[in-house]
């Protein structure tokens, strides 16, 4: 038997390219391959605004720029000085000495990529947010690295809830950062769940398939071809029948079984492998020992996932910020309840997707299998369209795609807004204490210098001269400084609750030796992590950092990622 065939004809989901890719696309092939198409429209019209021109925020901003980002704008009222010079590598060493921040930066990072629009602002974020509060408002992301916080405050208020914020603190080898949102919707999660192929429950073109085929006197090249998926489906067919029917009726003329039942005690799924490798003809066919593999897909039931369940409560409200989305999870919902297009299981389940798995099989059977998926998918869909027009949005079908080929793995996230988590409930840090250690206390040591800028008690990042005439060697004498980290952070916990005492000195003693250092190594670091996550923000795909799943009534979570340079680790809160 001849295998080989073109490749137009060898699947039905791709096509050939009409041909050579443009310079757009082998310029971002590689990143394509993550976030396609879809994902590379939205970064190239996302509009960032990052203050202010720091090691760290440039670091963020080149692993944005790199990828294609629309537009950034880089704000900051400071001129260059030589500790600038030393570690921000996006400046020209010297020759930017006495040169705004801003634009020296913008200068070195549009050398990246000059198909980014990259603007400088020299203006003060204090008299921006005074005088220019809707320009701010214009941006999908705001990037704040090291800000006073007063002014952090009054920028978090303002952009909440409707523009992304993005919080980075760094001090010396340590670092946190959070993403401040309401609700963020993943459809593309790219979860490593795959959607069910419904083994247990067939749809009816494929159970006919499976029953049809003449095992016993098919051509053995052919028998050895059969898709594991269409293999089992006949095994528990012909189990479900004897269960139901006797096993002296002969399997292949008796009526179809309820398509009930699985085995479940592991006597019966032992027996039923046993009887999967019985229907092998020979030795060696390496598709009936992959059925074997995968024959706990027969008693894995199909269901909708948890979450997916969560989530058709939640948008039934109208408290979703996407109508689109609350219409599309509104017909998800309806279509779980009633689904005529596969008419033995018309309830609990999620539309199916028309993508298998690789597995061992001719092209030739692959195609057939492929195809009976796909007939069905389409029926499927249109159940779904009908009752998504009922919602009259204007979804269109790409989106509709991508929704259903997802359903399985779609996630509501939901965020904190600023003041939440500065520092955050005494109560939670009290219990994050005691299970998230290392992490709750660098996140109160950042905390603790935060707030003793505030106060004046130490100099702000802005000001070289101490104040309420404290000195400013005795200022910066490292254990003074740990003495006030430490009744600082002491202010956030429920009284009685003690800082560790082994992780505390670390993270308080690295706070202390470098309160304000932008080191070059740990702004590389972030620079990559916070890109990340803003593009996950941007693209709406895979998993950011949240405070939990929308639809779940857990508050225990923070949202905080927190780096550690001095032992080498990063940690969620």
């Amino acid at each position: 038997m001849n295998d080989s065939q073109p490749i137009e004809t060898a699947t039905t989901s791709i096509q050939m390219p009409s041909g050579a890719p443009d310079a757009k696309t082998r310029r971002y092939d590689r990143q394509l391959r993550l976030w396609a198409a879809s994902g590379q429209a939205a970064l190239e019209s996302a509009r960032i605004l990052v203050i202010p021109a720091t090691a760290t925020t440039t670091s963020i901003l080149k692993n944005l720029v790199l990828p294609g980002l629309g537009h950034f704008t880089l704000m900051d009222d400071k001129v260059v000085n030589g500790a600038d010079a030393g570690n921000n590598f996006f400046l020209d060493g010297f020759k930017s000495i006495g040169k705004f921040r801003a634009q020296e930066a913008v200068n070195g990072l549009m050398e990246m990529n000059d198909g980014v629009e990259g603007v400088a602002d020299v203006r003060n974020i204090q008299e921006v947010l005074e005088t220019d509060k809707g320009w701010l408002k214009t941006f999908d992301v705001v990037v704040a690295h090291n800000v006073d916080s007063v002014i952090l405050d009054d920028l978090a208020a303002l952009l909440w809830p409707d523009t992304y914020l993005v919080v980075v603190n760094s001090a010396g080898f340590l670092a946190d950062f959070s993403i401040h949102y309401r609700e963020h919707q993943v459809i593309e999660s790219h979860a490593e769940t795959s959607p069910s192929l419904r083994i247990d429950q067939a749809f009816p073109a494929l159970l006919q398939y499976a029953m049809s085929l003449p095992l016993d006197t098919m051509d053995i090249t052919d028998h050895a071809h059969i898709p594991y998926p269409v293999i089992l489906v006949r095994a528990l067919e012909e189990w479900r029948r004897e269960r139901e029917q006797g096993a002296s009726i002969r399997l292949l003329l008796s009526g179809p079984s309820s398509g009930r039942g699985v085995p479940r005690t592991t006597a019966e799924r032992k027996a039923f492998k046993e009887r999967i490798r019985a229907m092998m003809r020979k030795f060696d066919e390496e598709n009936f020992e992959e059925a074997e593999a995968q024959a706990f897909k027969c008693w894995t039931p199909t269901v909708i996932p948890s979450e997916v369940r969560e989530l058709f409560n939640l948008h039934l409200s109208s408290t979703s910020s996407s109508t689109t989305f609350s219409s599309l999870v509104s017909a998800l919902s309806q279509f779980s309840q009633n689904n005529p297009a596969s008419p033995q299981y018309t309830s609990g389940l999620l539309p199916l997707t028309p993508s298998l798995p690789d597995m061992k099989s001719s092209t030739e059977e692959y195609v057939k299998l492929q195809k009976l998926f796909r007939a069905q998918s389409d029926k499927e869909k249109q159940v779904f369209k009908e009752y998504l027009s009922r919602a009259q949005v204007d979804v269109n079908d790409a989106t509709i795609d991508q929704f259903l080929k997802n359903s399985h793995a779609l996630k509501v996230l939901k965020g904190r807004e600023w003041k939440e988590i500065n520092p955050g409930a005494k109560e939670l840090l009290a219990g994050k204490l005691s299970t998230h250690t290392k992490e709750t206390a660098t996140h109160l040591a950042l905390a603790a210098i935060r707030k003793l800028r505030a106060k004046s008690v130490i100099p702000s990042l802005e000001h070289v001269s101490s104040p309420n005439d404290t000195a400013m060697t005795d200022i910066l004498d490292k254990d003074k400084l740990k003495d006030l980290l430490t009744a600082e952070a002491k202010s956030f916990l429920p009284p009685g609750v003690e800082l560790p005492e082994a992780e505390w000195p670390v993270a308080s003693g690295e706070v202390a030796r470098a309160p304000s250092a932008d080191l070059p190594t740990t702004a590389a670091f972030l620079g990559g992590l916070v890109a990340q996550e803003v593009i996950k923000m941007i693209t709406k795909q895979y998993i950011p950092i949240s405070a939990g799943n929308a639809a779940s009534a857990a508050n225990d979570q923070l949202g905080i990622c927190v780096v550690d340079l001095v032992e080498t680790w990063t940690g969620i809160l």
